[in-house]
């Protein structure tokens, strides 16, 4: 049961040109589209679940339905990451629950207390075989509690907002973390930006020079596929103006640059909404859940199967769980702990 931190994915990904797709998971049929995707395609894969999904679901379903995704495709590289956790006891929660792998989010605090945080909580998780993912910089947009900036003042001011190379070495350093959201020009939700995005690539080579060999994550890299959105639109939405970030772009950071982690979620969200929306205004007849979730999720297969070649993850399965045999990796002591419970 190759159930693993991200440390396997990430060490091939690192010198390998390509990155780990991290999903965002709410309910059952979100993450029954992006396993089986994933499974199509022979994909390693991040599941994450994010504090409003945990209240929103539970946790304890959550962590079944995984559970189930687990023993339905042994042969699946599968991390369980907490996305964006706001404090050191949501981290040790995670920790009790299962989690291979936390993100600790103190990019909104001072720095010195974003280093003191982060490191708090490497202390935790690396005891119990667990790895850690910080963000250091400013991203624009909003996603549930996290509150970005406003896109016209990340747009006019994007420099002031970028990771410092500098920076990041010492705050690798001194914090001991696994892997680093940057910020080079991604924003959080559907309305990322006013123009077509330009990811700050030159940023990203900077970063890999001061810190060699640290996997670097993208946030905020939903791209906003524009079908979605006209179906959204088409059917009774509105949802003007919004746009992602373009995948060549997204394709060009994770084949020539360190970057080994690129999170999606809104994209998720609109194409389960776009095809429920496209049932209800075609049949308006229909109440059974099973009959506008399905094709929902078959959405998500499709646009999940897309995204692994943008991130040139597909096929690389094998190759993951043969580091992850060679690593020796043991599961999380916390997750065995559970199991067993």
């Amino acid at each position: 049961m190759p159930l693993m931190t991200t440390k396997p994915m990430f060490d091939l990904a690192y010198a390998g040109g390509f990155a780990i797709g991290a999903f965002n998971v709410n309910n059952m049929e979100i993450t029954q589209g992006i396993i089986e995707a994933c499974a199509a395609e022979k994909s390693p894969l991040i599941l994450q679940i994010s504090k409003g999904a945990r209240k929103y679901a539970n946790m304890r379903y959550l962590k079944h339905i995984i559970d189930a995704a687990v023993e339905d495709h042994p042969d699946l590289p599968i991390a369980i990451h907490l996305d964006h956790g706001d404090s050191l006891k949501l981290a040790d929660t995670c920790l009790n629950d299962g989690f291979t792998s936390v993100m600790i989010d103190g990019s909104q605090l001072p720095y010195e207390e974003n280093v003191k945080l982060t490191a708090e909580v490497v202390k935790v998780a690396h005891p119990a075989g667990v790895v850690v993912e910080a963000e250091l910089g400013m991203l624009g947009g909003i996603e549930e509690h996290v509150v970005g900036l406003q896109a016209e003042e990340y747009e006019k001011n994007i420099e002031k907002f970028l990771t410092d190379p500098q920076q990041a070495v010492d705050f690798w350093k001194r914090t001991g973390v696994d892997s680093l959201a940057i910020a080079i020009g991604t924003s959080h939700g559907a309305y990322k930006f006013k123009v077509e995005a330009k990811l700050a690539m030159g940023r990203i080579e900077e970063i890999m020079k001061t810190c060699p060999g640290l996997p670097l994550v993208m946030h905020g890299s939903s791209s906003v596929p524009r079908e979605f959105i006209d179906l959204i639109n088409k059917y009774g939405g509105s949802m003007p103006n919004a746009m992602g970030v373009p995948e060549e772009q997204i394709h060009s950071a994770v084949s020539k640059y360190g970057v080994c982690k690129v999170n999606i979620d809104t994209d998720l969200r609109l194409a389960l909404t776009a095809k429920i929306r496209e049932v209800f205004a075609t049949k308006p007849s229909e109440f059974d859940p099973r009959n506008y979730l399905g094709p929902g999720r078959e959405a998500i297969v499709a646009m999940v199967r897309r995204k692994l070649h943008v991130l040139n993850s597909a096929g690389k399965a094998e190759a993951v769980i043969k580091q992850w045999k060679r690593l020796g990796e043991p599961l999380p002591i916390f997750y065995v702990r559970s199991s067993r419970a």
